[in-house]
């Protein structure tokens, strides 16, 4: 019989220690985080010792959306050509267009400072490369984008706030944006170039994620808090070394996840809140044929000391896995009671991933009622593209090694769910100590799984 291993009483800790300082003249440091996987340290910069650019130095007018605007993108520029700076934003609300980051730059918001986002679509263009679930695009721009960038951050104690007025009516989904989803599926599944896939125009209404850090390094998230999203809240894409560190988020509506690692390596998420309309972490690595092409897996995803207040998960995988997702862990977080949650583990997938899903582990986890249960998975979720495009090459998705241990809820309909295909069963699940108060239907509905377990 096959020896089961617990990780058990993991001490976990992080150290800063003083790494290099780079010819930017920004300190790196490393963060060093223990878990059940090898973790390599975390590299972020330090701002301490840069000069600070305020924004009214750069002729900011709190209300002149275009004099504000002008002022941020100027203060980074002169930021980063200093070989590194924080660029301040005071007390008060700040109306802006949407801002680009450029390397070795910190966004710093003052207590009492809010940036506030305007809602004019018009304010997002030129389309910049981006992505909409899964497939790279040129799309409206993120509210805060950065683009091949090294050593960033946004801090303080201020708030980044999205006006929805005009994007909440782009959360329904008529036949005209349908008819762009299928055109996009259609350009990456046949591997069309970059500059075909050109997604703005008068109903593809392709909502913009508030934050993406697109193929960036070195980045640093501590402090502020966020409310309201388009789309996904914070997305590092193809990006690597990301810590996301007492963050408080709010976004209730269509898509709002919180923070949405795709193909990116070396996250650390720790000490945040979230009041999600959708996942608090949702773990992606791209859709299909465009991330069997990038060929980059999300893995050494680490969540600590969280709060979940509202959302469908605490934590799903997938559906967009397509480039393959490991080593990732989530411990000590806390679901609140009266959430509205569905799971605190979901994985999903379907016939057209590929890709592949290995070393999940999940750990002292305290949740009140769940409207589904602890731990789901699931290998035919395919939403709304069921019926919308055919499958154009199938490729299965292997699932195995999922570890869950001291989790517990209060009421659920079943402690694990797991639907998978005769073809490729999910494979080594092993649950220690995962209880609930109330299980109102059976604890295990299994199709499909090859060495399962669970020991209280």
């Amino acid at each position: 019989m096959k020896k089961i291993i617990f990780c058990t009483a993991l001490v976990i800790s992080f150290v800063f220690v003083s790494f290099k300082k780079n010819d930017s003249g920004v300190t790196l440091k490393e963060v060093n985080v223990k878990a059940p996987f090898e973790m390599p340290a975390i590299k972020i910069p330090d701002f301490s010792n840069c000069k600070e650019f305020s924004i009214t130095d750069f002729g900011a007018v709190a209300g002149d959306l275009n004099k504000t605007s002008d002022a941020i993108s100027k203060a980074i520029a002169k930021a980063s050509k200093s070989g590194g700076g924080t660029v301040v934003i005071p007390e008060g609300e700040w109306l802006t267009k949407k801002i680009h980051f450029k390397s070795n730059v910190n966004l710093h918001l003052k207590k009492g400072a809010v940036l506030l986002f305007s809602e004019n679509p018009k304010d997002y263009l030129p389309a910049v490369r981006s992505t909409w679930e899964g497939y790279e695009c040129y799309n409206y721009s993120p509210l805060i984008y950065a683009y091949q960038c090294k050593n960033i951050a946004i801090t303080g104690e201020g708030e980044l706030k999205a006006q929805m007025d005009v994007w909440k009516q782009w959360f329904a989904r008529p036949k005209a944006h349908m008819e762009s989803l299928k055109r996009l599926y259609y350009l990456a599944s046949y591997n069309k170039p970059m500059k075909e896939r050109q997604m703005v125009n008068d109903t593809a209404n392709f909502r913009p994620q508030f934050i993406q850090f697109n193929r960036c390094e070195n980045i640093l998230m501590e402090g502020v808090k966020i409310t309201n999203s388009p789309f996904w809240t914070i997305h590092p894409f193809l990006s690597k070394d990301v810590v996301l560190r007492n963050l408080n988020v709010y976004a209730h509506g269509h898509n709002n996840d919180g923070v949405d690692p795709e193909m990116s390596q070396n996250v650390l998420i720790e000490n945040c809140v979230f009041d999600q309309g959708d996942d608090a972490i949702a773990i992606k690595s791209g859709s299909n044929q465009d991330a069997w092409r990038l060929n980059t897996p999300s893995k050494n995803i680490v969540m600590r000391n969280c709060i979940v207040k509202n959302g469908h998960q605490l934590v799903a995988i997938g559906s967009e896995l397509s480039g393959g997702i490991e080593n990732v862990f989530i411990d000590n977080c806390t679901v609140v009671d009266g959430a509205k949650l569905n799971h605190l583990l979901f994985i999903k997938t379907n016939e057209r991933r590929g890709g592949y899903v290995k070393n999940i582990h999940m750990t002292n986890i305290t949740s009140g009622k769940i409207d589904e249960g602890i731990l789901g998975i699931e290998t035919d979720v395919l939403y709304q593209w069921r019926n919308l495009v055919p499958t154009i090459e199938k490729r299965l998705t292997p699932i195995q090694n999922v570890y869950l241990e001291n989790v517990k809820a209060t009421n659920v309909k079943f402690i694990s769910r797991i639907l998978a295909q005769k073809e490729l069963p999910v494979e080594n699940v092993f649950l220690k100590n995962v209880t609930a108060q109330n299980v109102q239907g059976e604890k295990s509905i299994h199709e499909n799984v090859k060495n399962f377990s669970a020991q209280n």
